[in-house]
Parts: structure tokens; sequence; C-alpha cells
């Protein structure tokens, strides 16, 4: 199983490379967007041809992002999620129109820079009674609208402020600490089938599992396809973009998230995510200044 990353050598250079076990050998590009710039087919011929192994000391993941990459989401596209909006929301009616209809819902989560990773702490909003985190398969996109990779994505979101009214859905979905991706972007060509993946997700409490919960993408009313395309429709990613599909784990409305709490994500072969979960932005805002 190989992967492409992005990474900071011991030098502190950032590149960008395939790892293979414990192994990373860099690419011949600038950047993920500049890999993102260029077709599928060249991208696997880059892989194919990546360079010797770096030291791995000193070496450190980092989100697979850069440059003018953006990070977009998809919702109510399982039954699951419709049902759990509907369960939240002053205004049920609309999620049902929503899981119905042929025009997705699609929204803005966060540019590639607010993004963070393995490790790196997620946040509940502080004027949020109730927040959840939200496992989804992402799609990593060429600048062309092709699906390069997967990763895995937590879509942390705010319950009640959305639930209170759907207009609220910006505040609820996007603000510092509501994004995380995987470092890990496991490449298309070595996915045969994205609609035949296991997800779980449990949420750890002082130590001890207070969640549980499995899905598959088999479940989704969408294809990817059909995603991309609604995606790309009168917008241009000249960077490429990471789009998230949407969940189908949801906490029930007694479990939010708190501070201190452990976040696990896995999807059958793309990879995992865990992320420690803090109280406001100001935990994160230092972890995105270190970098």
């Amino acid at each position: 199983m190989s992967h492409l990353v992005r990474f900071a050598d011991g030098t502190g250079e950032v590149r960008v490379g395939l790892l293979t076990g414990e192994q990373v050998r860099p690419l011949a590009v600038a950047s993920m967007s500049d890999l993102l710039s260029r077709p599928v087919a060249e991208i696997r011929e880059l892989a194919s041809a990546a360079d010797e192994p770096v030291p791995t000391a000193g070496t450190r993941l980092l989100p697979p992002l850069d440059g003018r990459m953006e990070v977009w989401a998809a919702g109510v596209t399982y039954l699951r999620s419709e049902e759990a909006r509907r369960e939240e929301s002053a205004d049920e009616d609309v999620y049902a129109r929503v899981y119905r209809a042929q025009r997705p819902e699609l929204f803005f989560k966060s540019p590639a820079w607010r993004v963070v990773t393995d490790g790196e702490p997620i946040a509940i909003r502080a004027d949020s009674a109730n927040n959840v985190p939200e496992p989804e398969l992402g799609l990593v996109l060429t600048s062309a609208g092709e699906i390069a990779g997967y990763v895995v994505v937590d879509d942390v979101s705010s319950r009640s402020i959305e639930g209170e009214n759907p207009l609220y859905l910006p505040q609820a979905k996007i603000y510092t600490g509501s994004c995380a991706v995987s470092a890990l972007v496991r490449p298309a060509w070595e996915v045969p089938d994205p609609l035949s993946l296991d997800l779980r997700m449990r949420i750890l409490r002082d130590g001890l599992e207070v969640f549980a919960g499995d899905a598959g993408t088999k479940q989704l009313n969408r294809t990817p396809a059909e995603l991309v395309e609604y995606l790309w429709r009168e917008n241009d990613f000249p960077d490429g973009a990471v789009l998230s599909t949407g969940t189908s784990i949801v906490p029930g409305l007694d479990l939010g998230l708190r501070p201190g709490d452990v976040v696990e994500i896995e999807i059958g072969d793309v990879g995992s995510l865990r992320s420690p979960v803090v109280l406001g932005a100001d935990e994160v805002r230092r972890v995105l200044a270190s970098r």
C-alpha cells in the first residue's frame, strides 16, 4: 500500500512524496498543488518514477493541501445524515427535500492553510451547546476535476447552531479547527471501488470508548463523479480541491464532543485520522502558527 504525502524533511524543506512502508520517496514536483495541476495519468507516472528515499529522521507529515487548494463538502448524502439533520432542525423538511433532490448540497469548508491533520487538535465552538465529528471519505481532485486520490476527512460541526436555523450553516461548519484531513492520500489507481469502503469512528473520553459507529460508502445516494460534476459547475479550482462526500455516522443528540476527547476515524483501504478535541480556536491557532 502506498500514499501520496506532503512532508517536511529533516532540513525543514516542504516536499511531496510517495510513502511506502517506512520510506518516503520525493516526487519531481514543487508542491501538492503543482502535482494536482497535472492529469492523473501523469501523476501516476511521477509516482512510479519517485526519487530515492529520504532519511526518515526529522521527517514530519503535513496536511496534504497547499497553495489555493480548498476543502468543500457535501451534505445529506446518506439516509442517516438526512435523518440526523431533521432530528436537530427546526425546519425538518428542508433536509428531506435535499436528500431527494437532483442537485446535491455542497458547501465551502476550509482553505488549505486552516486544515489540520493527524494528531493535531480539532475544536468545538465555545458558543455551541452540541458539537460532533462527522467522518467522511474525501476526494482529492486535480485542477481539471479528476479524482487523484482519497483521504479521511472530519467535518466537525455544530449541531445546535445549524439546528437553530439552516441559514446558520456557515457558522456551524466553517471555523478554525473544524476541518481535519488525513496526512495520507491513497492514490485513486489503488482503490478499485470507492463505493465499497468501510468507515469506522469512535470517540474516546478519559481513555474509554463513549461512542462507536460504522458504515459503508455503498450507502451513498450520490456517486463521487456526480458530486464532482456539480462542484465544478461554474467554478474554478486552479490548484485542485478536496471534496468531502458526507457522513452516515452521527452521534446522538445526547452525545456531543467535550474538550479532552479523542476522535478516531478509519476508512478501509484509505487511511485513518486521530484528533484530540479542544474548546475554542486558540490551541488550533498555536498549532497552525508553529508549522
